[in-house]
């Protein structure tokens, strides 16, 4: 993994930062990708819902993928999709799914609503996050789907397809909110192709 320890400064109207392309990436998947996450969301820094209207499922730092991914990729923005997993593994049209009787009793976890436990696209953030000067190497996941409850120690897969873009530092909060949304955009334009839009269907999400 190369880690730049001093990325470049960018702000929303920089010269050096001209219209970006919607779709990167081959027409297909090719090595390393796809690559397989699994992990319980833990909770992060509490900035990407609050700072940055882009709410975060974070994996620990000690992540065995995670970790795993520091010697195949470089840091940066990532695509792929997601899928919380329910307490318990029903059928995801199982009108059951929702309720609070699948939970222990004495569980933090909040019920969701059925639609939440399916495969979603997803953008992922892995890095230092200049812009904040985090020390630690941290995995954050935006999956766009608007949930209804917060799914701190919900177990979640992740299957990462391909790569945005590198981090990069911002002068100011407004330059890097315009380029996550751009990265969203991103996101779902490159797996709307068909060799992308199959892995929705892995049977990974479902094991």
């Amino acid at each position: 993994m190369v880690v730049n320890s001093e990325p470049t400064r960018i702000s929303a109207q920089s010269p050096s930062h001209p219209a970006r392309p919607l779709i990167v990436g081959p027409s297909s998947p090719s090595p390393p990708y796809p690559i397989r996450l699994r992990g319980k969301v833990c909770k992060g820094f509490g900035r990407g819902g609050k700072d940055l209207g882009c709410p975060t499922a974070n994996l620990p730092d000690d992540n065995a993928g995670v970790q795993a991914m520091r010697g195949k990729v470089d840091t940066g923005v990532f695509y792929g999709f997601a899928r919380v997993i329910p307490p318990t593994q029903l059928d995801p049209d199982d009108s059951d799914l929702n309720s609070s009787s699948n939970l222990d009793p004495n569980s933090s976890l909040s019920p969701l609503s059925p639609t939440s436990y399916l495969v979603y696209p997803m953008v992922m953030s892995l890095g230092l996050n200049p812009f904040y000067k985090n020390s630690d190497l941290t995995a954050e996941i935006h999956i766009l789907h608007q949930f209804d409850n917060d799914f701190y120690n919900f177990d979640i897969k992740v299957l990462v397809l391909g790569y945005i873009r590198p981090e990069l530092d911002y002068v100011s909060r407004e330059a890097l909110v315009q380029d996550i949304d751009i990265d969203k955009i991103v996101a779902r334009r490159c797996l709307e192709r068909e060799a992308y839009t199959a892995f929705s269907r892995d049977r990974f999400f479902w094991e």
